[in-house]
């Protein structure tokens, strides 16, 4: 092969393995952003414990990178237990205490996690999304 074939060569390789990382830059980027909004979106209102029944319920909540399953126990109108089923995260399982506080305020306006911020947000979703449930039962 000649030197300016192998130099076409090496460029056009390099164009290649380039554009392939700029494509996956953006990509990163456009799922960051998406991730981003989708917390920014989660948004967690109280439920009237007084029109949920007593029984089992579960709730899910997920955005791109977190996900949260729960199973809540209510018992005369309070929250005997949240159980935490599945938590997909990245860094935020200091979120898991959430379950707890929400417990013990019988509310879901509880604060969230420093450093665990979107996975405390999608655990309480999670948890409003059960309530929400068996509210309308």
């Amino acid at each position: 092969m000649k030197k300016n074939q192998v130099i076409a060569l090496i460029i056009l390789i390099g164009v290649i393995v380039g554009g392939y990382f700029a494509i996956k830059g953006v990509q990163s980027f456009m799922d960051l952003r998406k991730y981003q909004k989708q917390v920014q979106d989660i948004k967690i209102e109280n439920v009237d414990l007084s029109t949920v029944p007593d029984g089992i319920y579960v709730g899910n909540s997920e955005v791109l990178w977190i996900a949260a399953q729960v199973k809540v126990i209510v018992k005369d109108h309070k929250i005997v237990s949240i159980d935490l089923i599945n938590h997909k995260n990245e860094r935020g399982a200091e979120a898991e205490v959430i379950p707890g506080k929400v417990v013990e305020a019988q509310s879901l306006q509880v604060d969230t996690i420093s450093g665990a911020t979107n996975s405390s947000k999608v655990i309480l979703d999670a948890i409003e999304n059960a309530l929400k449930i068996a509210a309308k039962q």
